[in-house]
């Protein structure tokens, strides 16, 4: 990058690969500052999930998936806030537009969540918090590139 600003600055246009490594550069950065906010909001919205499905499972007698929606539906407002305010903040201008593609990316992560678990309840003999522990675990790097991607995609104002 010193050696454009150089050149640059005697005149000569930098070359392409020299704006290319600066892009690249610049996109890397923005893209480990998302991962790393991801895994902030990502965990607080997982321990918030697991925290209120446990809650209702030991202290109202819930059963365990309709404890696992409940906590679904908290962990979804903490999820959407963060990642809009903080994750992908620069991508989405309209977060009404953003809310409900983040709402569609979620449920479809809440239905192969809940499948899973499901599953997992009755064809294993691993005890209920640690199946949803590793479920929740397993769907972030699909809900981070759906998100990236789509939910919180740039679009143009209406």
């Amino acid at each position: 990058m010193i050696h454009a600003k150089i050149v640059a600055a005697h005149g000569d246009p930098p070359s392409e690969e020299v704006c290319f490594l600066s892009v690249h550069h610049i996109t890397m950065r923005v893209l480990l500052r998302q991962l790393g906010w991801f895994v902030f909001v990502g965990c607080a919205a997982a321990a918030t999930h697991w925290l209120v499905a446990v809650g209702c499972v030991e202290a109202l007698g819930a059963a365990p998936l309709l404890a696992n929606l409940a906590g679904w539906l908290i962990a979804f407002v903490v999820s959407f806030t963060g990642h809009y305010r903080l994750t992908f903040r620069h991508l989405s201008r309209n977060w009404t537009l953003a809310a409900r593609r983040f709402f569609l990316v979620s449920a479809a992560g809440f239905v192969v969540n809940e499948a899973a678990y499901a599953w997992l309840l009755h064809a294993t003999d691993l005890p209920y918090d640690l199946l949803l522990a590793l479920i929740l675990i397993a769907l972030a790097c699909l809900t981070f590139l759906a998100s990236r991607l789509w939910a919180f995609a740039h679009t143009a104002a209406r």
